[in-house]
């Protein structure tokens, strides 16, 4: 898998993050998609990747948080597509 480090000496460099970036965070293994981002107030909104069509939890999330963007996996689970 390729990673883009978001770090640059220890701090967020939230420029390189976008709407629909695959994410990892702080303390948790799972993949996350960057859904909304506030630069200003230095917030983002993600939810679970690969996306649950079961699940629309949602969270709000401050930028520094994020560790690393990762390449979006197309690992879909039959509960998304069927």
């Amino acid at each position: 898998m390729i990673n883009s480090k978001l770090l640059e000496n220890n701090i967020i460099c939230s420029e390189n993050l976008y709407k629909g970036a695959c994410v990892k965070i702080k303390n948790n293994n799972n993949t996350f998609q960057v859904i909304g981002l506030n630069q200003e107030k230095k917030i983002c909104w993600v939810r679970e990747w690969p996306f649950n069509c079961n699940s629309k939890k949602t969270f709000a999330l401050n930028i520094s948080q994020i560790t690393i963007q990762v390449l979006c996996s197309n690992d879909f689970t039959n509960e998304v597509i069927g």
